[in-house]
């Protein structure tokens, strides 16, 4: 596969070749694909992880465990004007 670099990529490669730390253009590359692989993995999971919890939160809203929001944005200010004043 032949794949063509916009300029400003090429100059990337070449800079983190400068650095030493890697000899070929082929190293940059494939910490690259490594990086956006396990960024993929990550988002997958924290997707799978928020609509686990989303649905855990419904199901304590349906069973009458939640709280409405003007309460919650409440609280939030309250505690936001106990932080400020225990600073002053």
């Amino acid at each position: 596969m032949n794949i063509s670099l916009k300029p400003e990529h090429e100059q990337f490669i070449q800079a983190q070749i400068a650095t030493g730390k890697y000899t070929k253009p082929e190293e940059v590359i494939d910490i690259a694909f490594r990086l956006l692989e396990k960024l993929n993995t990550e988002y997958a999971e924290w997707i799978k992880e928020t609509r686990e919890k989303v649905d855990v939160a419904i199901a304590e809203l349906e069973r009458g465990e939640g709280l409405d929001g003007e309460t919650v944005v409440t609280e939030i200010l309250e505690r936001f004007q106990r932080a400020r004043q225990e600073k002053e």
